[in-house]
This record gives C-alpha cells, sequence and structure tokens, in this order.
C-alpha cells in the first residue's frame, strides 16, 4: 500500500522571502525528505531567482528547532512538518 501523499510546508522570511517571490510553499511527498532535498525541490520551484544562493547563508528550522550546523543530507524532515528559512539578520 502506498502511502498517502502529504505537504511539507516552507516558509521564507527577509531576503529568502525577497528571492522567491512568496512567504511560502508547499511541497508535496509521500515520503519524508531531507534538508538538502527540500532545499533543492525548493529552488527548483522558482528558477531564474537568486534563492539558491540565499538558502545557501540561511539557517533553517524545522517546526521550533533550528537545525544548527548539522549536515541537511543528514536532517529528516516529515511529511507535515514546517522548514524555516532565515537569512542573516544584521545588528545584535
Amino acid at each position: 500500500m502506498l502511502d498517502e501523499t502529504q505537504i511539507i510546508a516552507v516558509r521564507y522570511w527577509a531576503g529568502a522571502k525577497h528571492a522567491a517571490g512568496t512567504d511560502r510553499d508547499e511541497l508535496v511527498t509521500r515520503t519524508a525528505l531531507t534538508l538538502e532535498e527540500v532545499r533543492r525541490r525548493a529552488i527548483d520551484l522558482h528558477p531564474g531567482t537568486r534563492l539558491g544562493e540565499v538558502l545557501g547563508a540561511c539557517s533553517a528550522l524545522i517546526g521550533e528547532q533550528p537545525v544548527g550546523k548539522a549536515d541537511p543530507a543528514s536532517v529528516t524532515v516529515r511529511p507535515g512538518e514546517t522548514v524555516e528559512f532565515l537569512p542573516p539578520f544584521a545588528g545584535g
């Protein structure tokens, strides 16, 4: 039996929002994805933009948990979760 299709929500903040031209996307999936796969799919939704460059500098939250310096290829994002990309902020 196939898993039900579900959504991983992607939210963009500040410069990422500007680069994507939206504050959110929804990725349809039947399985968990790595954070690297989420990033790649988000970039693919916005060809011809600077989103890839911006996301490379962003920190990420999955739910309310910071990913920190973990390798994005080893971080699992499950259907139903939300990934938030936050560019570095100036100031303190």
